[in-house]
């Protein structure tokens, strides 16, 4: 599959012709619905969502972390990987991206109420933006023993000296988002 780089022109983000939600996420709903929830792999659905747009960030050369911004009600409010490579912008990660498209979709920079998937642990600044974003639940795939800010090297979802506490979940597809960035790696050096 050949991706085309381009600019949304709504947020200014690049926009790489794919996202799960051009194929998926539509697939499974009307544009103006909303999903229903699947009780018991709704964790492990929303993260192969979010593997789908790490696979995406690898084939353009990006670090192969993606995300998926959930509201309450199952509603996808952004999928997004990393960019940082394409857009110059070391800001650019996956979580950061997920957190700016949702704030524009709903208009507000709170996103009350929300669950990000990625499929690695978020990082310091990463873990920052969703304390102040006040992210409800982060659901993540595998650790990150060098910048994980979610328990591994920080734990900045439950520092009492913070006004708002993130509920965390570890481990959800773990082997495969942890395949995924180790495979890349591998490549890279080869």
């Amino acid at each position: 599959m050949d991706l085309l780089i381009g600019v949304d022109a709504r947020c200014g983000m690049p926009d790489t012709g794919y996202s799960v939600l051009d194929e998926d996420y539509k697939r499974h709903r009307a544009k103006g619905t909303r999903f229903k929830k699947i009780m018991a792999d709704t964790h492990e659905y929303f993260m192969e969502l979010a593997l789908e747009e790490a696979k995406i960030a690898a084939q353009i050369g990006e670090v192969p972390v993606g995300a998926i911004l959930v509201s309450d009600n199952g509603q996808i409010l952004s999928a997004t990987h990393n960019q940082t490579i394409t857009l110059a912008d070391p800001t650019a990660h996956a979580e950061i991206l997920a957190l700016r498209k949702a704030a524009l979709e709903i208009n507000n920079y709170r996103l009350l109420n929300t669950t990000l998937y990625v499929t690695v642990e978020p990082c310091i600044m990463c873990m920052g933006a969703i304390v102040h974003a006040r992210i409800s639940h982060v659901v993540f795939g595998t650790t990150d023993p060098k910048w994980g800010a979610a328990g591994s090297l920080y734990n900045y979802a439950e520092d009492e000296r913070l006004n708002h506490r993130v509920e965390t979940t570890a481990g959800v597809c773990a082997q495969d988002c942890r395949r995924l960035m180790q495979d890349f790696f591998r490549a890279k050096r080869d």
